[in-house]
């Protein structure tokens, strides 16, 4: 296993973790992520390493910063790519956001699902049971607020590091 994959595989778990139990990514993580990129580009290309480092994690904010200006992404999530594009630099970034996207969607549909399942089992619950149907109705229509994205991401990157052919 090499050192990219052994950092990839960490920065992923301790950002999941942080953002799907405290619904954040704390600079920290993307932060050692930019760091042990550019260290690590750098020890196996001297210089140019570290520029390619840099690119990437240009790349990678780049890649999601429209989505965190229209508001659908958090500034966290935006910073942990570009920690991971250090990382990875930029043609493997931009194959780690493609496969982000496509994590994503499933993740998307898993929690709208969960989510709905939530809401018609309060809906049609004991509570629920005096209810009109309106107000059960509106008792089921919880929507989601936010997705916690740094288990996409890291999925997306792991899922880049996987040798084709």
């Amino acid at each position: 296993m090499t050192a990219q994959v052994v950092i990839a595989v960490a920065v992923g778990l301790a950002a999941s973790a942080e953002d799907l139990i405290h619904r954040k990514i704390s600079n920290w993580i993307a932060g050692a992520a930019l760091v042990s990129g550019v260290a690590l580009q750098a020890l196996h290309e001297g210089w140019l390493g570290a520029l390619y480092a840099l690119l990437g994690a240009a790349a990678g904010f780049g890649v999601f910063l429209i989505f965190y200006v229209l508001g659908g992404m958090g500034g966290g999530d935006v910073k942990l790519m570009a920690g991971f594009g250090a990382l990875l630099g930029i043609p493997k970034v931009l194959e780690a956001a493609l496969w982000t996207a496509g994590c994503g969607g499933l993740l998307a549909v898993v929690v709208i699902g969960a989510s709905t399942v939530r809401g018609l089992l309060r809906a049609t619950g004991p509570v629920a049971a005096g209810a009109s149907g309106m107000e059960r109705a509106r008792a089921g229509a919880g929507a989601v607020q936010s997705i916690p994205y740094a288990p996409a991401i890291a999925a997306g990157v792991w899922l880049s590091l996987i040798p084709k052919g």
